[in-house]
């Protein structure tokens, strides 16, 4: 596989081109060069891939999980059909965006940012995070397995938790999950990342656990969690 790197309003685009299979593993070197050197936005034109096995589905997973690690964002455009077809069937058609153009996807990691970017300033109270001790349901939201692992919440904000749990996974990981927020909203199913594992060296009270960030979550859901946050902080002030 052949990959050109350019430059588009701030965004680096990544023109793919040929198989992406077991030979392709300098998308993997150049995802990590262009992180480092040119933008944390990246774009992959798929226009000119021809196919893309189970290899290259590995490959594409391991570029984007650590796109993730460097707080970088990635889309994705110019998907052909029957390549879309193979993210459908592996399920990579819920994690990533198909968009028609490059123009589409650079509008799109824009706007983004912009909402982040509001988001932080006017809501910091998102960023509370409360003490709270629930049960914790939760596994692999791609997996071919229903098995649910569990563990235990040990704190709480409106973007996420910490749990300490024998099943850990690795960060970027997508989980499903339930948390019992009890008695209100009661039982809330979410999609999870894992955005850290603690250190056995360095934070060993906390191990073995793992951050979890609300992943696309909806907002009235999001909603639910901020009031039953500063429901427990009132609580907690007045005590």
């Amino acid at each position: 596989m052949t990959i050109n790197v350019r430059d588009k309003d701030g965004v680096a685009i990544l023109d793919l081109a040929g198989n992406i299979d077991i030979n392709a593993s300098n998308f993997v070197e150049t995802a990590g060069w262009v992180l480092k050197y040119k933008s944390k936005n990246i774009v992959c034109n798929f226009n000119k891939v021809n196919i893309i096995d189970y290899i290259g589905i590995s490959i594409l997973a391991v570029v984007y999980k650590n796109i993730l690690n460097h707080k970088g964002r990635m889309e994705i455009c110019n998907v052909p059909t029957h390549i879309k077809n193979i993210f459908t069937l592996v399920g990579l058609n819920k994690v990533f965006n198909f968009h028609s153009n490059e123009e589409e996807a650079i509008r799109y990691l824009k706007e983004e940012e912009s909402i982040y970017r509001i988001l932080k300033k006017k809501l910091r109270r998102r960023f509370r995070r409360i003490p709270f001790h629930a049960i914790i349901e939760y596994k692999q939201k791609f997996s071919s397995k229903d098995l649910f692992y569990k563990g235990k919440v040990l704190n709480l904000s409106a973007i996420g938790v910490f749990i300490v749990a024998k099943k850990i996974f690795s960060v970027g990981e997508i989980l499903s999950t339930r948390i019992n927020l009890s008695p209100k909203p009661g039982i809330i199913e979410i999609d999870t990342r894992v955005i850290w594992v603690a250190d056995r060296e360095i934070q060993p009270l906390e191990y073995p656990g793992m951050g979890l960030e609300f992943y696309n979550i909806d907002h009235e859901i999001q909603k639910e969690i901020l009031e039953f946050i500063n429901k427990h902080l009132t609580y907690s002030q007045d005590i």
